[in-house]
């Protein structure tokens, strides 16, 4: 991936003098496609439950990697205006950690330090992009959007048991998005990378009565994603 960023300025550099693509901004409709990676996890209150507190000193999560694809439909709206669909595939993994009193293992002596949970999301962002001024081959931007997003993977009509606890979660998630990035015009392609932050505002956990899902009270996904896009 280094090497072919290197690669990609290094081509820039040369060209700088060069206005590559001088009328692509001017189409109404343009498409393409995006990969990248995601940093996700979840943001989680702890549970209000004195017989959990009790027995838990917290309950948090981390960071985990995952990945995205999209292709993209772009519509012109103005010389700084853009409106984007995304609709693609997202891989995510997310950790709950839980940080027990030495006292809860005589109660439960098998209970579990860790939880993934495993998310594949079918996902619709539509975002407003607001392009600043072009230089040469580099043009800066900002976005801002929203987006919806089924989990594929979702365990929500699984039901707990003694032999297996499971963290269950609601399919469907409502987003908003902030991102910066920029786009290099080269020869034959719009080649941009952008830094993007997603907030969910759906609290996605299903109570049951079991304690992995008993000490948290509200469970919302927050991601960092990172965008390699080319477009033609």
């Amino acid at each position: 991936m280094l090497l072919l960023l290197a690669s990609l300025a290094g081509g820039v550099v040369a060209q700088n003098e060069i206005s590559n693509l001088r009328s692509f901004d001017s189409r109404l409709l343009h498409y393409g496609i995006q990969v990248g990676y995601s940093q996700s996890k979840f943001d989680l209150s702890f549970s209000e439950d004195d017989e959990i507190r009790q027995m838990l000193r917290g309950v948090r999560s981390y960071y985990s990697a995952g990945f995205h694809i999209s292709v993209i439909g772009d519509l012109r709206l103005g010389n700084y205006f853009n409106l984007r669909a995304l609709p693609g595939i997202v891989l995510l993994t997310r950790k709950i950690e839980y940080l027990w009193d030495s006292t809860a293992f005589a109660v439960t002596p098998l209970a579990e330090t860790s939880r993934s949970v495993e998310s594949v999301y079918g996902e619709l962002p539509i975002e407003l992009k607001f392009r600043a001024w072009r230089y040469n081959n580099f043009r800066p931007y900002l976005t801002v959007g929203g987006s919806y997003a089924f989990d594929f993977a979702s365990l929500r009509k699984n039901k707990n048991n003694n032999d297996e606890s499971i963290i269950r979660l609601d399919a469907n998630n409502l987003c908003y998005s902030l991102g910066v990035g920029v786009d290099v015009f080269l020869r034959y392609v719009k080649f941009a990378i952008d830094l993007k932050m997603s907030f969910g505002t759906v609290d996605l956990l299903i109570l049951d009565d079991e304690i992995y899902t008993r000490s948290i009270s509200g469970l919302h996904t927050r991601s960092v994603m990172l965008s390699f896009t080319f477009e033609g």
